[in-house]
């Protein structure tokens, strides 16, 4: 594996707001926001030392779960690129890419686009995915998107390698003699696969850079981050993997309004300590998310963790 984050330490990322408006973790300014404010936060994240931004997908939302989940889902790999154009250093993460949806050369075609006009800042993270409606409107395989999911990852990386005519021969996907350019500019695409399930615990161990549980809270992580190992170890899996988690949502300092019972908010210190027990686990990256009632307030929210909480996270 080729190392993209610092070894031994603990750094920070988020999910993006506007880009997806579920009504489970959305703030209500994000139903009028656009392309504009999501630029001027990834700005900052670019600013504020986040080692990545990340932008999710699905690509239909069925009316049952148009409540919920919302239908404001953009594209993951054309929002990365537009913000890959204006951010410099951060790395642009899809959490998740569904690549069961579509065939693996399509998916690599279009990853590798954008690692390479980025100077090699993606992270790809993938999942099996959860609305069959999705599936079937594609004539994407739902009942088995498990299976489908490992030969997709094992193509990709094939397909994201460094070679101009990649070759793969699987039970559902085979490709040789197929020439695609331009290549990503990394030697390797990390790869890094989401889910909390038996099943996606298992598949990141065997097969992914990294791990990207899905909002298990700190008591059960240990136990997963455990299982990781211990799968990696009985494969002769020697590689080191990125274990990710995903933080309650914070507030720094003491916000003046209700945050909700679950918002970690307080002084800087405070917030570094609490957050702290995560490296301490063994997690090397945390996804955080900030209560905020607009972007202005997100972007100041978003600078004092940068300055006053990252720098103290591996104290």
């Amino acid at each position: 594996m080729v190392r993209i984050l610092p070894d031994g330490r603990l750094v920070y990322g988020m999910q993006l707001p506007v880009q997806s408006q579920s009504t489970i973790y959305a703030e209500g300014w994000e139903a009028a926001a656009g392309p504009g404010d999501l630029a001027e936060i990834a700005r900052a994240a670019d600013r504020g030392g986040f080692a990545y931004i990340a932008c999710c997908e699905h690509i239909a939302i069925p009316r049952r779960l148009a409540g919920p989940m919302g239908t404001v889902w953009y594209d993951p790999v054309a929002t990365l690129a537009f913000l890959a154009g204006i951010t410099e250093r951060v790395r642009l993460m899809s959490h998740v890419a569904v690549v069961g949806l579509r065939h693996p050369l399509i998916t690599a075609k279009q990853y590798a686009t954008l690692d390479h006009l980025s100077g090699g800042r993606l992270i790809l993270g993938v999942g099996a995915g959860h609305v069959p409606e999705e599936f079937e409107a594609v004539g994407a395989d739902f009942a088995g998107r498990g299976p489908v999911l490992d030969e997709t990852i094992d193509a990709l990386r094939a397909a994201l390698g460094a070679e101009e005519y990649p070759e793969f021969q699987g039970e559902r996907f085979a490709f040789s003699g197929l020439g695609q350019r331009p290549r990503p500019a990394q030697q390797r695409v990390p790869l890094w696969v989401g889910g909390s399930s038996p099943a996606a615990v298992r598949r990141a161990a065997l097969r992914g850079d990294g791990w990207l549980p899905q909002g298990d809270p700190r008591d059960r992580l240990p136990a997963q981050i455990a299982r990781v190992r211990a799968l990696r170890e009985e494969a002769g899996v020697a590689e080191p993997i990125v274990i990710g988690a995903i933080t309650e949502a914070l507030y720094v300092g003491e916000p003046g309004w209700e945050t909700g019972r679950r918002t970690l908010t307080g002084k800087p210190e405070a917030l570094a300590e609490s957050l702290r027990a995560y490296g301490a686990m063994g997690v090397d990256q945390i996804q955080v998310r900030f209560r905020c009632r607009g972007r202005d307030e997100l972007i100041d929210q978003m600078a004092a963790f940068g300055a006053d909480v990252g720098p103290y996270l591996n104290d």
